[in-house]
């Protein structure tokens, strides 16, 4: 289907990034009447917290001592809630242009066309890239019957289902698809798994009622014809390998971080960094920010709450592009009763 005008979403701000810095975003935008839509090429939010340490403590948030990347990101998700923020998830911010009207338009790489006066990249490092299978001709295979994301659940409907890991994706698919594939073998190199315990309980629980397979062994090779999976070849410790017949396989072995097509933006880079004014943290580009990670100015650290403070500064100079035709007014959570309005807290 081909795009119209009609298909492009309007809103006040377009945030690349959906982790800590991005979330946070949205409350200190959220305060100031400012609507957000947040694009991440992760399948669930909280960024580099949730995806690579997501039980990993986490020391210096102001007020709280100690709390994991999975509970910051669960918190951060209760504090906006007030402003009803909208998700693209599992999709790549591909292309980002000026209207006719003077608004920046991103596109994914979904297709999904969003417009605003402003955007803001709280993008970390660049974009997860998924980690390809170190396979000799898997490159045949990747589109068709290898996949590295769940992009829909039913292009699994009645498969033959290899899927190989051992973490959080890997062990949540497996549960989850086991019901619409016409069966599901996990192949992990060993028998432990960097997962939730209750997903390694429920997929345990699975295997047991043989309702699903689990192989400790590892992929050495994939055979088929014309793109399409046909089985792989597994290697138990002290067993010869054996074919295992598949018509389709979810690889995950993780994430890499790439600059990805941010970097053809327009936007100026210094060594995959972007220069920022610290009294605003707009780029070179008017109306277009960057928080977080992904920027650099003298005396930057690379903390989360340094991001915080940045979103803070963001928030009060993307104010006018929002709304130019009023007067940007500070004002404090603890005493204000319009931003009280705002929170929900008016009782």
């Amino acid at each position: 289907m081909t795009n119209t005008q009609q298909d492009v979403i309007s809103t006040d701000v377009i945030i690349v990034g959906a982790g800590p810095i991005g979330l946070f975003a949205v409350f200190e935008l959220g305060l100031y009447d400012m609507k957000c839509h947040l694009i991440d090429i992760l399948d669930r939010v909280g960024g580099q917290c949730a995806e690579l340490y997501p039980e990993k403590p986490i020391y210096d948030i102001p007020a709280v001592p100690v709390c994991t990347g999975a509970e910051l990101t669960e918190r951060l998700m209760e504090q906006i809630k007030p402003f009803s923020p909208t998700f693209h998830l599992g999709q790549m911010a591909e292309k980002m242009e000026k209207t006719a009207d003077g608004k920046w338009r991103v596109t994914t790489d979904r297709g999904t066309m969003l417009e605003a006066p402003v955007v803001v990249l709280a993008a970390g490092g660049g974009s997860f890239v998924p980690k390809k299978m170190p396979l000799k001709g898997i490159e045949a295979f990747e589109g068709t019957s290898v996949f590295y994301a769940v992009r829909k659940m039913e292009s699994f409907r009645d498969k033959t289902l290899v899927i190989s890991g051992g973490g959080d994706s890997a062990l949540d698919w497996a549960i989850n698809l086991q019901p619409v594939a016409k069966h599901v073998t996990l192949i992990h190199r060993r028998d432990e798994f960097r997962a939730a315990p209750d997903s390694v309980s429920k997929m345990r629980a699975l295997v047991a009622s043989g309702a699903m397979d689990l192989k400790i062994a590892n992929i050495t090779g994939v055979s088929g014809q014309g793109g399409h999976l046909e089985s792989v070849t597994m290697k138990e410790e002290g067993k010869d390998p054996v074919e295992l017949p598949c018509d389709s396989m979810l690889a995950f072995y993780g994430l890499t971080m790439k600059l990805g097509p941010v970097a053809d933006f327009g936007i100026t880079f210094e060594n995959e960094l972007v220069p920022v004014d610290t009294a605003t943290f707009e780029t070179n580009l008017q109306g277009v920010f960057a928080i977080g990670d992904i920027n650099v100015y003298p005396g930057k650290m690379k903390l989360i709450l340094s991001g915080f403070h940045e979103a803070a500064l963001m928030a009060k100079k993307a104010f006018p592009y929002v709304h130019p035709d009023r007067r940007y007014r500070f004002q404090y959570t603890t005493s204000s009763s319009n931003l009280h309005k705002q929170l929900g807290k008016d009782e």
